[in-house]
């Protein structure tokens, strides 16, 4: 027999491929939650991780908390602060008083920062030439002060007293009080310029502008009185139409300068709690914040800010003796009363409370564009198109 011409018939291979009525893969088990919170991740999250407006939130609430926990903690140590302000404008209640401040916002701002992935000095405080532009707003800061107690002095609405210190005392007190507003700059600033700053720039528009900026003004309406918070509807009046402009035009950086109308409203609507303050006083505070955001804008950072700010309340207070918020310092160097109309000489609230300041804060910012130029010295944002909340 030929088995040659009798082959085994040849048989399929066997196969491991399902039958076509086997069922489909089962969906991995976190599909379903997965989808049930995406709306929650939208509301949130957007392009560049939290959303600015939950961040802001959170920043506010966080600083409170930690103001109100150092205020406790300090009060009991102490007893020199209550309801966070010290009980007179006396240098070392002001300067225990500050470095709580100090330390309670640097707390919330390093939360939010790891939140968000960031560094606590990617929040305006890094930049080319940063001492030098410290440097220079110190500069800044006291000679605009120094040209407004001149300008009252020339018309008669400041007079010159005594000298108040002596030896060593002068200067003692001359750094205790340069400490105590160093702190100053770094907290107002800090929270205002840096944080709040950076972080509404990347994620407001015109409309969640317009509506913070509606809310201040509503609650102030609503709550305070007294012709202080007149100052606020200005500044709040003032920034309306050009930020709308910059919105309609769709100009680069818009959200920037959005963000500063809201912070600089937000910062005179901080200065309608102190005491003594009229409606000019208040909206010098908010105006001098708006031109420390500009300084922000040129310079690449706080810097300018924080060494201006500082200059100017030293001056103020320890330098010239003249009343800070309502307040006469304790240990200034020369003694100052106001005289006159308080329209011209600010009163009782102090330089800050002169129509003349308004001069001061134009040749101010018109210096420090001369200076450092027109041009954004602030790199482009990574802004996302993303609302404050949605």
């Amino acid at each position: 027999m030929e088995l040659e011409n009798n082959p085994l018939p040849q048989q399929d291979p066997p196969t491991t491929t399902a039958p076509e009525t086997s069922l489909p893969p089962e969906p991995p088990v976190h599909a379903p939650a997965t989808r049930q919170f995406a709306w929650l991740q939208r509301i949130f999250i957007g392009g560049q991780g939290l959303r600015a407006g939950w961040s802001a939130v959170m920043f506010i609430a966080l600083s409170l908390l930690f103001l109100m926990a150092m205020v406790m903690i300090v009060g009991a140590l102490t007893g020199l602060v209550q309801h966070g302000e010290p009980k007179s404008l006396s240098p070392f209640p002001t300067l225990i008083s500050e470095a709580a401040q100090v330390l309670a916002i640097l707390a919330a701002a390093g939360l939010m920062a790891r939140i968000e992935g960031r560094r606590i000095l990617d929040f305006y405080l890094t930049g080319p030439r940063s001492f030098s532009h410290f440097l220079g707003g110190l500069t800044a800061g006291f000679v605009a002060l120094s040209v407004l107690v001149g300008a009252l002095a020339s018309g008669g609405w400041l007079r010159f007293g005594p000298v108040a210190l002596s030896g060593t005392r002068i200067i003692g007190f001359a750094v205790v009080w340069a400490v105590v507003f160093l702190l100053t700059g770094f907290f107002e600033e800090g929270g205002f310029r840096c944080y709040l700053q950076f972080t509404l720039t990347r994620g407001i528009n015109f409309w969640w502008a317009l509506g913070l900026v509606g809310a201040i003004c509503l609650d102030l309406a609503l709550r305070v009185k007294g012709n202080g918070v007149w100052g606020v509807y200005i500044i709040a009046l003032l920034g309306l139409v050009p930020c709308l402009l910059l919105h309609l035009k769709r100009t680069s950086g818009a959200g920037f300068w959005q963000a500063a109308w809201v912070t600089s409203t937000l910062f005179g609507f901080a200065h309608t709690s102190n005491n003594g303050e009229n409606w000019i006083g208040i909206f010098s505070a908010a105006a001098i914040g708006f031109i420390f955001c500009v300084s922000i804008w040129v310079t690449g950072s706080a810097w300018w800010a924080i060494g201006c700010h500082m200059a100017w309340d030293w001056a103020e207070t320890f330098f010239y003796g003249t009343a800070d918020s309502g307040l006469v310092p304790k240990g200034h160097f020369l003694t100052t009363t106001p005289a006159g109309n308080p329209f011209w000489s600010g009163g009782t609230d102090g330089p800050e409370g002169s129509v003349l300041i308004i001069g001061v804060l134009v040749l101010l910012l018109l210096t420090l564009l001369l200076i450092y130029g027109r041009k954004r010295a602030l790199p482009e944002p990574a802004q996302a198109a993303e609302q404050l909340a949605s």
